[in-house]
């Protein structure tokens, strides 16, 4: 991609993203949607492959329509009360259609089908930014408009997703699937406690974009598409793959690791809002989960790669690796000791 075109669609992605979540009106929260979706466009198609052109086609459209529900319930519920602010959405026809296209934009169950496709034909770094960027917009009008958002609808959507999102990615090879179902199911997570305690949903969201990213930086930095890859990627740069391990690890909820503490102040939460059913049900779900991180943990550090003279091994290379990827392993290995700093301050 031209560096001048590269330079506009950051900067507008930047631009699209500061407008929706500093804004008090539906219509430039609308207006930075759009500015997000158009810039994120580009850098899907850009590799010209047809699977990446499918993915930009069916992101196009998805969001499109999700974009289009926001602003026919914004418009509704003006009609009806006069309000355009963002925080008094509460006539319930506009609160439903609001809930469908939130759902829609971060891909919810049941309008999830979009996101693996999507990011199993983007890049890795694109599908980095689809996986983190592009879900805080919508992620901060489910925060403003949490209070008047149907709970049993929201509580079913994200038992929903966590379930799906674990038992979908059981039987994936392709690592950007398995991080799409991974998505979804924290994706549940974030949703199910945003009525009790929102900046619950907010840390959850910050811990998994800092995990996400290490993980999409490393696979990148090893050119890993698949588990077979990732099966003979030790040779190639062994400390990189331990610490993709642990990263994995945390993703997954595992204690003492940074990736437990939203989870352990999630169920927390529901358990003092007397909801222990629906606590005891994310956390079995969760196991699901568990099963494709250990895999992949597993599949990166513990296996020997196979001895076949037929299969391609990889040489060993001396290229310094990103310093990010260093920080943000540590970052999402390490936040656990902070607790109670952050319980605090919640």
């Amino acid at each position: 991609m031209n560096p001048h075109a590269k330079l506009v669609t950051s900067l507008s992605l930047l631009l699209g993203t500061t407008i929706t979540i500093s804004s008090n009106h539906w219509i430039t929260a609308w207006t930075g949607l759009e500015i997000n979706t158009l810039a994120i466009i580009p850098l899907t198609s850009k590799s010209h492959h047809p699977r990446a052109v499918e993915a930009a086609i069916k992101y196009f459209l998805v969001q499109a329509a999700a974009s289009a529900m926001v602003l026919f319930s914004s418009m509704t519920n003006a009609w009806q009360t006069g309000q355009w602010d963002i925080t008094q959405l509460t006539h319930p026809t506009s609160c439903l259609l609001l809930t469908m296209a939130i759902a829609m934009k971060l891909g919810l169950v049941p309008f999830h089908f979009w996101f693996p496709e999507v990011l199993q034909g983007s890049s890795l770094l694109t599908s980095l930014l689809l996986s983190t960027l592009m879900k805080f917009p919508p992620i901060t009008l489910l925060f403003l408009t949490s209070h008047s958002l149907n709970p049993y609808l929201l509580t079913l959507m994200a038992i929903s997703s966590t379930a799906l999102g674990g038992w979908m990615g059981l039987n994936q090879t392709q690592t950007r699937k398995i991080l799409a179902f991974s998505s979804i199911s924290h994706l549940g997570w974030m949703t199910i406690i945003i009525l009790y305690n929102p900046q619950l949903t907010l840390l959850t969201f910050y811990v998994y974009s800092i995990t996400t990213t290490a993980i999409f930086l490393t696979l990148n930095a090893t050119k890993t598409l698949n588990l077979p890859t990732l099966m003979t990627s030790w040779t190639k740069t062994p400390t990189l793959n331990a610490a993709l391990m642990l990263t994995l690890l945390s993703l997954a909820g595992l204690p003492p690791l940074a990736g437990f503490m939203p989870k352990w102040f999630i169920i927390q939460e529901l358990t003092k809002q007397e909801m222990t059913p629906a606590a005891l049900t994310m956390a079995l779900l969760s196991l699901l989960g568990l099963f494709f991180y250990l895999r992949l943990a597993y599949y990166s550090t513990i296996t020997l790669p196979p001895n076949p003279t037929n299969h391609m091994k990889q040489w060993s290379i001396n290229n310094p690796t990103n310093p990010t990827i260093a920080f943000l392993t540590s970052l999402s290995t390490l936040l656990l000791p902070l607790s109670p700093m952050i319980l605090a301050s919640i």
